[in-house]
């Protein structure tokens, strides 16, 4: 799970609705100050919401980027999504994906830079092998090539069950109580809101998606679309080294920001923003 360091965006952006077929998303969306160089639509990890990337959105957008980072279906402030765990199959978020793409104006046209965080790389992935067509490019930021790796998927299994069984209320209190005191930080109350307003469906959905997703690496590579893959310095749930040689598979761009670990995004964001914006701009 990221943990911003806060949950208010900065003056270039703002909290809104974005209205699409298939239900309406919650976005932080930044505009740059001047000319826009592109669209970029970023998608949250497991556990994860919009605010995971509100420390890119000043940068991305002073770079010249129109930025939108979302809620997905049955994540934090988007109500969208029911209590089934089908409703979130990977096939059905990567769709929201691609309505989401719409909606910001990339369809068919080639035109929207897509990224996606850990969980929210795959289902990037998912959505651009369903259809490539609104994409300009893919960043795959801290997020691998198949499933995470077994400590992971032991730890993925043990929330699972807690969340088949227990409220949110109480998984929070059981979680937090393993944390070291230094974690309990004065944004505790915030993350704790986003817990409770996650839907425990789409947990225990896209939880099961982290533990058994196949390597799809060879498809993404045959679409011949610029990809990048972007992750920390070091990585407990895909290790460097096999997100190292994902990118050799995919020629793709490559980029260890140093610093950081499994979120870029929050850990080095500055350095970050500058690696997806000098890949944006080389397109």
């Amino acid at each position: 799970m990221s943990r911003p360091h806060t949950f208010t965006p900065p003056p270039c952006a703002h909290a809104r609705e974005l209205r699409t077929p298939r239900g309406d998303f919650a976005v932080l969306d930044a505009s740059p100050p001047g000319a826009v160089r592109g669209t970029a639509l970023l998608v949250p990890g497991y556990m994860g919401s919009k605010e995971d990337f509100v420390a890119l959105l000043e940068p991305l957008a002073s770079a010249g980027y129109r930025t939108v980072a979302v809620d997905g279906r049955g994540q934090y402030e988007t109500v969208a999504g029911a209590d089934r765990p089908e409703e979130y199959a990977q096939g059905e978020l990567a769709l929201d994906v691609l309505a989401q793409a719409t909606a910001l104006g990339g369809r068919g046209a080639g035109t929207v830079h897509l990224l996606g965080h850990s969980l929210g790389g795959l289902i990037a992935r998912a959505a651009v092998l369903l259809d490539a067509s609104p994409f300009r490019s893919l960043t795959l930021m801290s997020s691998g090539p198949a499933a995470v790796v077994e400590a992971q998927r032991l730890k993925v299994k043990v929330l699972s069950d807690a969340l088949a069984t227990m409220s949110m209320a109480r998984v929070w209190q059981a979680m937090r109580a393993l944390d070291p005191p230094e974690d309990l930080v004065s944004r505790d109350e915030a993350l704790r809101r986003r817990w409770l307003l996650h839907r425990p469906a789409q947990l225990i959905a896209t939880g099961r998606q982290l533990v058994t997703e196949p390597d799809r690496v060879d498809e993404l590579a045959a679409l011949g679309l610029a990809v990048h893959v972007l992750s920390g310095e070091h990585d407990d749930t895909w290790p460097v080294p096999v997100l190292d040689e994902m990118a050799l598979r995919l020629g793709a761009r490559r980029t260890r920001i140093v610093g950081a670990e499994h979120s870029p995004n929050t850990d080095r964001p500055e350095p970050t923003a500058a690696a997806l914006a000098a890949f944006w701009d080389s397109l």
